[in-house]
């Protein structure tokens, strides 16, 4: 019996190939994506998935989501992913439409009817935000989400303190962390160092001939110029599919624990900042002082602090070979 998924994304270039692990997953049925503005504005990152969806020769249905964050302007990363998302290549139109439901509609409705549903969101968490306070009945449907976003007690990719995907939409985030959804953080710092793919690495993904192994390479050739400026990177850094590789295989997250996160709304140095209480300060009375109102509140997100690089990697491998 397969599992089930649904994946809520901002389709650019690394979201792209986390949609290709997922859509080529042998023992994973991706009920439906859903789309929110981010990397990209609404429509483009739409016709994005759809796009990625047809190269994976899969009719999963799409749905159009929350043009903007809840309270703030939408920001895009043009500047990393290029304007079209996927490294400007200038791919043709994709042939679907994207359906007429709303994806908040999509995401009450799916979860709904499918218990034990996995949610994986890759994107700002507007679209989820949404949803859990429209329904908060489908909580108790989802079985995990795994939320590719913030940083575990390191540093950020959009300011010091924040991950792009938080900072963009703090607000929608804070509710989701707070909603009693199983959450698991895949922080954007799991993608880095060790964990790019290497130019040997990307050598030999070429090497595989494919479609699929060309377009993962070509959508990120903007994605590869800014890692390289943004943090020196030896390597492409993949948030996104590193975050897909734990939902599909929980394995590869070999260190994790549960702690309470909270994301900073309020700060114009920290805002979206996921302050993880790692060693569990906030369950102690003797810390009222310093937590004030949130003392004695319950770990509510399990954080993964490290992967199985090598594993990591044979999984997208596996999808693009």
């Amino acid at each position: 019996m397969p599992r089930s998924f649904i994946i809520d994304t901002d389709t650019a270039s690394d979201d792209a190939v986390a949609l290709i692990m997922a859509l080529r997953w042998k023992d994973v049925d991706v009920k439906a994506i859903t789309v929110v503005a981010g990397n990209v504005g609404l429509e483009q990152a739409t016709r994005n998935a759809l796009y990625t969806a047809e190269m994976c020769e899969c009719d999963v249905p799409v749905y159009a989501g929350a043009p903007r964050p809840l309270l703030r302007d939408h920001i895009h990363a043009h500047w990393f992913h290029g304007r079209d998302g996927l490294g400007d290549m200038n791919y043709p139109a994709p042939k679907r439409q994207p359906e007429a439901e709303h994806a908040v509609e999509a995401l009450i409705r799916i979860i709904g009817e499918n218990p034990g549903i996995e949610l994986v969101t890759l994107g700002p968490l507007t679209n989820v935000a949404l949803a859990v306070a429209q329904a908060p009945d489908i909580i108790a449907n989802v079985s995990r989400c795994v939320v590719m976003g913030g940083a575990a007690n390191a540093v950020g990719n959009v300011t010091p303190a924040a991950e792009y995907n938080i900072w963009v939409d703090p607000e929608a985030a804070r509710m989701v962390f707070h909603s009693g959804l199983p959450i698991e953080m895949v922080g954007w710092e799991l993608c880095r160092l060790d964990a790019c793919i290497m130019p040997n690495e990307m050598a030999a993904i070429r090497g595989f001939n494919t479609p699929l192994s060309e377009f993962a390479l070509d959508c990120n050739r903007r994605a590869l110029e800014a890692c390289q400026e943004q943090s020196n990177e030896a390597g492409l850094g993949l948030a996104d599919p590193v975050a897909m590789a734990v939902a599909l295989d929980p394995t590869i997250c070999t260190r994790k624990s549960l702690h309470f996160v909270d994301v900073e709304t309020q700060s114009d140095l920290t805002r979206g900042m996921t302050v993880v209480d790692q060693f569990n300060l906030v369950t102690d009375e003797r810390n009222r002082d310093a937590w004030g109102s949130l003392i004695g509140r319950e770990p509510n997100v399990l954080v993964c602090w490290e992967i199985d690089i090598p594993r990591w990697k044979e999984a997208l491998y596996s999808v693009l070979r």
